[in-house]
C-alpha cells in the first residue's frame, strides 16, 4: 500500500498547534495512506508547547483509542536559533513571529529533505504537500524548492481571513496602514460595514499592517486554505471566499478544539477539583464565567469596577483574574473591594487560572465574558454558552464585531476596549456592565437559544454527513488524487 505524507509548520504558540494537531488527528482518520509531520519551532517565550507535545505523543503511543492514529503523526522538534532583535519585537509582535518564522527556512527544508524514518513503516511516505500557518507563508518558498503544493490552515476564523484578504484592497486605495478615525469599512467577508475602531490591533501598525498585508498576498499562491471553522457558523464569510476567483479551493474544517479535560495552566489538580466542584453544587445554566486568555491583564480600577457589578447583579459567577508578572505575589483581595470576596462567598468564586474548557462544558455555565479570541470563541459556541464581548488584543476586537454584529451570537459590552496613548485603557463602568450581566443571564433572552441551536449544528457538522467531515474528505480526496 502507497503511503503519503503531509509536513506541517504551525506558528510556534500553543492556540495555533493545538488546531493543528487535532486537524493531524482527523485527517489521518479518514484514510490509513496517510501520514503527518508537525514540524515544532519552539518560541524564545514559552514552554507550555513542550508540555502539549509531550501529553500529545504519549496519548498518541499509550494503548489507548488514539492508537488508531497515533502511529502515523510525529513531532520532529527543530533545533533553535538566534531570534529577531527585542527591537523588532517592540514594534510589533505579529512581524517579530513572521519574521522568526522566516529565519527557519533552511531547517525546515533540511527537515523535509533528510525525512527521517518512520519507526513503524519499511519505507518513508511520500511528501505530498506543506501546510503552513497563517505568520508561515515565508514557508512556500521552501515548498516551491522542493516542487510540493502548499496549503494554507488558518486556526482563525473565515471572517478574519477575509480582513487579511482585504488589506491589500485597501493598500491599493490608500497605500498606508489604518486610522481609528478611517470610519466604516465594505469587506466582503462581513455581511454588515466594519468600523475602523474594531480592526486587529495590528491595522494600525505600520510593521505589523505591512507583514499581514504580505501574508494574505501570498495566500493565494497556495493550493487550498482550509479554516479552523463550520461553514454553517460563518456562512456569509465562508461564501464570500469561496465565490473568490482568486483563492484557491476552501475547506471548512472546524470546529478543531482540545475538548478533552485538562488541568488548567498554573492549577494544581486539586484547585482544578474545588472549581468543578462547586460548580456541581450550582443550578443549571446559572454562574457568569469571566476570563480573559493567559495575556487578559486588567488594570486595578477596572477591576473595582467589574467587582462592584458583579456584586449588584447578584448573579452566581466564577472569575479568572491575571495580574501582571510585577504582582504575581499580589493576593486578590489586596486588588478588589473591601470586603468583597467575603460578601460574594457564597455565591461567586475568584481564582487566577481556570479549567476553561470544562467550565464552559459544565451545565452550570450560563454565559461567558470573554476576550474573543477564536478558539475562546469556538468552545463557548460548541458548548452552547453565550458570549459577552470584551476583546483586549490581536484579532479579537473584530471577532467580537462579526459575533455581535454578523453571527447574533453573542452581546456587545465593549467592542473597541484598547491602550490609549496615554497608556491606560478606558474604563467600563460598573453600571453598564451590571446591566449585560442581568441580560444575559435572563433565562428568555432569545440570544441563549440561538447559540444552543448553533452548538448542535457545529458539532454535527464534524460527524459523517456534516459539512465539515465532507470538506475535509474533499480535501483529502484532492491531495490523494494528485498523487496519481
Amino acid at each position: 500500500m502507497s503511503k503519503f505524507e503531509l509536513v506541517c509548520v504551525p506558528t510556534p504558540s500553543i492556540g495555533h498547534l493545538v488546531p493543528f494537531c487535532k486537524f493531524a488527528e482527523k485527517l489521518v482518520d479518514r484514510d490509513e495512506r496517510l501520514y503527518v509531520t508537525i514540524l515544532i519551532i519552539r518560541p524564545p517565550w514559552n514552554a507550555s508547547i513542550d508540555a502539549y507535545i509531550k501529553r500529545s505523543s504519549a496519548s498518541a503511543s499509550g494503548g489507548t483509542s488514539l492508537d488508531v492514529w497515533g502511529s502515523r503523526i510525529r513531532y520532529i522538534t527543530l533545533a533553535q536559533i538566534e531570534p529577531p532583535s527585542s527591537e523588532e519585537r517592540a514594534k510589533s509582535i505579529e512581524n517579530y513571529i513572521s519574521l522568526l518564522i522566516a529565519s527557519y527556512r533552511p531547517i525546515v527544508k533540511d527537515a523535509i529533505i533528510s525525512n527521517k524514518s518512520w519507526s513503524d513503516t519499511d519505507s518513508n511516505p511520500k511528501i505530498i504537500g506543506l501546510v503552513i500557518d497563517m505568520f508561515c507563508t515565508s514557508m512556500i518558498d521552501v515548498a516551491n524548492e522542493l516542487d510540493i503544493p502548499s496549503y494554507l490552515f488558518l486556526t482563525s476564523g473565515a471572517g478574519f481571513l477575509g480582513f487579511l484578504l482585504y488589506l491589500s484592497v485597501w493598500h491599493d486605495q490608500f497605500g498606508r496602514e489604518f486610522n481609528r478615525s478611517d470610519g466604516d469599512l465594505i469587506i466582503a467577508a462581513n455581511a454588515h460595514p466594519v468600523p475602523s475602531k474594531v480592526l486587529p490591533t495590528f491595522a494600525f501598525v505600520k510593521e505589523g499592517y505591512d507583514s499581514f498585508r504580505n501574508h494574505g498576498v501570498r495566500f493565494k499562491e497556495t493550493k487550498g486554505i482550509l479554516i479552523n471553522t463550520v461553514e454553517e457558523f460563518e456562512s456569509h464569510a465562508v461564501n464570500s471566499l469561496a465565490s473568490d476567483p482568486e483563492l484557491p479551493p476552501v475547506y471548512t474544517v472546524g470546529f478543531l478544539l482540545d475538548i478533552e479535560a485538562q488541568n488548567a495552566k498554573g492549577n494544581s489538580k486539586s484547585e482544578d477539583e474545588e472549581i468543578m466542584k462547586w460548580l456541581d453544587q450550582q443550578p443549571p445554566s446559572s454562574v457568569l464565567f469571566l476570563c480573559f486568555g493567559s495575556a487578559g491583564i486588567f488594570e486595578p480600577p477596572q477591576l473595582i469596577e467589574m467587582a462592584i457589578a458583579l456584586e449588584r447583579s447578584g448573579v452566581r459567577f466564577l472569575w479568572s483574574i491575571r495580574l501582571p508578572l510585577d504582582a504575581e505575589t499580589t493576593k486578590l483581595e489586596e486588588t478588589l473591594p473591601e470586603g468583597f470576596l467575603e460578601r460574594t462567598k457564597n455565591r461567586g468564586i475568584v481564582c487566577r487560572w481556570a479549567p476553561q474548557v470544562n467550565i464552559l462544558a459544565h451545565k452550570a455555565t450560563g454565559a461567558f465574558v470573554s476576550h474573543c479570541g477564536w478558539n475562546s470563541t469556538i468552545e463557548s459556541v460548541w458548548h452552547e454558552v453565550p458570549i459577552v464581548t470584551w476583546p483586549l488584543y490581536a484579532e479579537q476586537h473584530i471577532n467580537a464585531f462579526q459575533l455581535v454584529k454578523d453571527l447574533e451570537m453573542a452581546v456587545e459590552l465593549t467592542l473597541d476596549y484598547r491602550m490609549h496613548d496615554s497608556g491606560h485603557r478606558e474604563i467600563v463602568k460598573a453600571e453598564e456592565m451590571e446591566k449585560i450581566i442581568r441580560s444575559i443571564m435572563d433565562s428568555e433572552n432569545l440570544l441563549r437559544k440561538r447559540v444552543k441551536h448553533m452548538g448542535e449544528i457545529c458539532r454535527k457538522a464534524l460527524t459523517e454527513g456534516g459539512s465539515s467531515f465532507i470538506s475535509l474528505g474533499r480535501f483529502a480526496e484532492t491531495i490523494l488524487d494528485s498523487c496519481n
